[in-house]
């Protein structure tokens, strides 16, 4: 029973979930040209989409042919806003539907990207249920549109999200997850997955740089160079993990928002808004990384902690997001931290893509 215990997690029943498919194509210029203009293009594909989409019950799905990336969070009022690289997508699966198409007019994209949210109450329980019918919608897609054209890159994302202070506030309950990988949970619930896919498991957290950080750490900070101040987060991140025996990670301060990819598709780079960082899960070696730029005081650090081979057991990365809590708290207990008012957000993603 005590082995079973270190393979669970037990996070707050407030824990908000979010699911969602990324399928992703790159047409051809014959493709584009069998249309009249490129602005009739993207409104067939999304005719097509959205009545493949009521068919098989996707109620909040949006075409986006304007090469930037979604990004996906929890939030109770739906809203969309744009960046120069980023759609952001802020939804609340229980009641929020949508079916959008997003395009810069006349202007043929490099990519073009479905982006499937799961609705309904409960969304881990359905994920299986929900992939299945975004694969049967792509087919259709593929049988009656797109014909002769490359394969979709599809991704599925879950994420769980967690105030890791939320006993403190008085959210005392909590449910035991064993957080099963998605393949073999996808297998058990007659949903086909090719063997040539690649998964990604890991987790995020924030610490805000507060009027209470700033002071705490006053003599670290200089107007003009912050190097130190990063350098404490830094090294006190990596020895935290260390003794957690957590060898993949990453701090990102210097204001871009992480993105995290398996170093056998992806590399790392960056750009004004993006750290894409990646990782080979494969390796044992230390790959903790920090991003910072030492003139520039950030208002959040950004944290990352990926799991490895090594971290993935048949029952499930409970016990991986244990070892992920105790390297928070070694990280959060020497700071000023409010934790009866102030909320550390840890995500726990679960990602896995392949070619359809």
């Amino acid at each position: 029973m005590a082995t079973l215990n270190q393979h669970r997690v037990y996070i707050p029943t407030n824990a908000r979930a979010n699911h969602y498919l990324l399928a992703e194509i790159t047409p051809n210029q014959d493709f584009y040209k069998s249309f009249s203009d490129i602005n009739c293009c993207y409104e067939r594909i999304a005719r097509q989409l959205f009545a493949s989409c009521d068919e098989y019950e996707l109620y909040n799905v949006h075409l986006l042919a304007n090469d930037k990336l979604p990004v996906v969070r929890f939030n109770d009022e739906s809203y969309q806003f744009e960046t120069d690289k980023q759609m952001l997508f802020f939804y609340n699966p229980c009641y929020q539907e949508a079916h959008k198409i997003y395009y810069t007019e006349g202007t043929p994209s490099k990519k073009i990207r479905i982006l499937f949210l799961a609705t309904g109450d409960d969304l881990r329980a359905n994920s299986a249920e929900f992939h299945n019918k975004v694969q049967k919608v792509l087919n259709t897609l593929q049988e009656q549109l797109l014909v002769n054209q490359s394969q979709f890159k599809l991704r599925d994302h879950q994420h769980l999200t967690y105030d890791l202070f939320a006993k403190e506030k008085g959210n005392k309950e909590s449910y035991g997850y064993k957080l099963r990988s998605l393949f073999p949970r996808y297998q058990s619930r007659q949903c086909s997955i090719p063997n040539d896919y690649a998964e990604m498991t890991y987790a995020t957290f924030t610490i805000p740089v507060s009027r209470a950080i700033k002071t705490q750490f006053q003599t670290l900070m200089n107007t003009n160079d912050y190097a130190k101040f990063y350098d404490y987060f830094a090294y006190s991140f990596i020895r935290a993990c260390q003794n957690n025996n957590l060898n993949h990670g990453a701090m990102v301060a210097n204001g871009a928002t992480p993105i995290i990819r398996n170093s056998k598709i992806d590399k790392s780079e960056s750009n004004a808004e993006l750290q894409k960082l990646s990782f080979d899960i494969d390796s044992n070696e230390n790959q903790i990384k920090y991003f910072y730029e030492a003139t520039k005081l950030v208002e959040t650090l950004h944290f990352v902690i990926v799991a490895t081979q090594q971290d993935k057991h048949e029952i499930g990365y409970g016990r991986f997001m244990n070892q992920v809590e105790k390297t928070i708290h070694a990280l959060c207990n020497e700071l000023a931290i409010n934790k009866q008012r102030q909320d550390l957000s840890v995500r726990f993603f679960q990602h896995i893509s392949y070619p359809f």
